[in-house]
């Protein structure tokens, strides 16, 4: 019986309301077969729906993610189900940047290609000192595009472009100055850290948070005028919610809110 290609875990890191999927294909550096791919889709629409605050995804073995399974994609050479299949990985990208919660990037080992580009699609991501990145589709005859999308939307484009057209490796420091990721760690500490960071967010108002990831990525797309309405709008609906109301009675009477009490 073959292991199943996820492994989701609740109350991860010992922390209420984080979830943990993990890809579980370690013999195959974890790439995105199309069970995987189904599967990853179900896990966060799953996970949209549910009591989390914080959504972690992670890779078993010695990697985070290798992109797609150039063996499955070899077998089947015909247009409509290269078609298909991208637009299936499309979906499940485009759901990660459309859930309430927001998602971490538990990176080790390599992210190449579709593995690069899930890093640039999630909200945040911790990366391993060791760990390295690559858009390296371009080596093999085939240009990262779908890759292309986040990735130029998380570091400058020159960065974007010498990647998509090298398929050179970056480090784990360089992905860091570059914007790709938000922080580094050794390797034995990487669970602290991405636990760090899924605690903080996690003490905050879990509506401020959702209505704060919508809009953040909606004004990114928009022209600033308005950018400035959307956000002016989703701004005047958070003061309405009550954590925002006692935030701000608490920050008047200087004293801690109450939802941020143990």
């Amino acid at each position: 019986m073959s292991e199943a290609p996820l492994i989701v875990e609740r109350d991860a890191y010992g922390l209420p309301g984080v979830l943990c999927i993990t890809l579980n294909r370690p013999g195959a550096f974890n790439a995105l077969s199309e069970a995987l791919l189904d599967a990853l889709q179900r896990a966060l629409d799953e996970a949209s729906e549910s009591d989390a605050r914080v959504v972690v995804i992670a890779g078993s073995g010695r990697a985070f993610c290798a992109g797609h399974d150039l063996k499955e994609m070899r077998a089947e050479p015909s247009l409509d189900y290269y078609r298909a299949l991208f637009a299936r990985c499309s979906q499940m990208m485009l759901t990660i940047q459309r859930m309430p919660q927001p998602v971490i990037a538990r990176v080790h080992g390599i992210a190449t290609a579709a593995g690069c580009q899930l890093v640039a699609m999630c909200d945040l991501a911790v990366a391993a000192s060791d760990a390295r990145f690559a858009a390296s589709g371009v080596n093999y005859g085939l240009f990262c595009a779908t890759p292309s999308v986040p990735l130029s939307r998380n570091v400058s484009r020159k960065a974007a472009f010498e990647m998509l057209v090298t398929g050179d490796f970056i480090d784990a420091n360089t992905a860091l100055e570059r914007g790709l990721v938000n922080r580094v760690a050794e390797p034995d500490r990487l669970d602290d850290a991405t636990r760090a960071l899924a605690a903080s967010i996690c003490e905050k108002p879990r509506a401020a948070i959702a209505a704060g990831k919508g809009l953040f990525y909606r004004q990114l797309e928009a022209g600033i005028e308005s950018a400035y309405q959307l956000a002016g709008e989703t701004m005047a609906c958070n003061m309405m919610d009550d954590a925002a109301l006692e935030g701000t009675q608490a920050f008047i009477d200087k004293r801690t809110p109450n939802w941020r009490k143990p």
